[in-house]
């Protein structure tokens, strides 16, 4: 019967690819409990959004930079992108309104933001804010407003309590980007853990970010 022998450095290969395997199996083990750890988590967007028009037709260039139009339809900034958030996560979603509406018109509508954030008023929210405890995420959206979040983001984050909760803020902007506002909700909700590698966006391009967007939410694992 002929031996078959097998060099040493050919031992050294199959010894260092078995404990390569070794390594990766375990990893890839990890990875996998990370991923179903991730998708048994429930996932809830809550934005405010205010478009200055419904027409998608003859916009001013304060409506269009408050808006995209997809598809024909018209939606706020902040909107489209809550929107994608949520096609791409499978969360549930919620849109903030005051009871006493915004106004569309432009200057209406920037006279009284200014009023609310020189006064520091707290717009009430109209209906009815999902039942919080049944999630673990909340996307957090709104437009930068003069370097500050709306004030009816106040309202909400006064009002509910996130504590234990992964809190992902997400905005749109005309050159601000988030100012400081990462900061402020970490602060009005001290027992949550608040992402700070939001997601913002111009105004600008907010209609051509949706690869964008789905390349931030990859690299939250979401």
């Amino acid at each position: 019967m002929q031996k078959h022998t097998i060099s040493r450095r050919h031992m050294l290969k199959l010894t260092s690819l078995a404990a390569v395997l070794g390594f990766l199996a375990p990893m890839s083990n990890i990875s996998s409990v990370r991923a179903a750890e991730t998708q048994e988590k429930k996932a809830l967007v809550i934005y405010f959004s205010m478009p200055e028009t419904d027409d998608p037709h003859n916009m001013t260039r304060d409506e269009a930079n408050s808006t995209v139009v997809i598809d024909g339809k018209v939606l706020g900034n902040t909107q489209y992108v809550a929107q994608v958030i949520q096609k791409q996560t499978g969360a549930d979603i919620f849109r903030l309104e005051s009871v006493v509406p915004y106004p569309m018109n432009h200057r209406e509508l920037l006279s009284r933001a200014q009023n609310e954030q020189r006064e520091g008023a707290r717009p009430a929210i109209a209906g009815s804010i999902p039942e919080l405890k049944e999630y673990d995420i909340i996307f957090l959206g709104y437009p930068n407003w003069d370097a500050d979040m709306p004030m009816i983001l106040y309202t909400f984050l006064e009002q509910c309590d996130l504590a234990g909760k992964t809190v992902i803020p997400f905005n749109t902007h005309g050159g601000s980007r988030f100012s400081n506002t990462i900061q402020t909700i970490a602060t009005l909700q001290p027992r949550a853990t608040v992402i700070r590698n939001g997601f913002t966006v111009s105004r600008n391009v907010v209609e051509h970010s949706e690869p964008d967007i789905i390349s931030w939410l990859r690299s939250l694992g979401l």
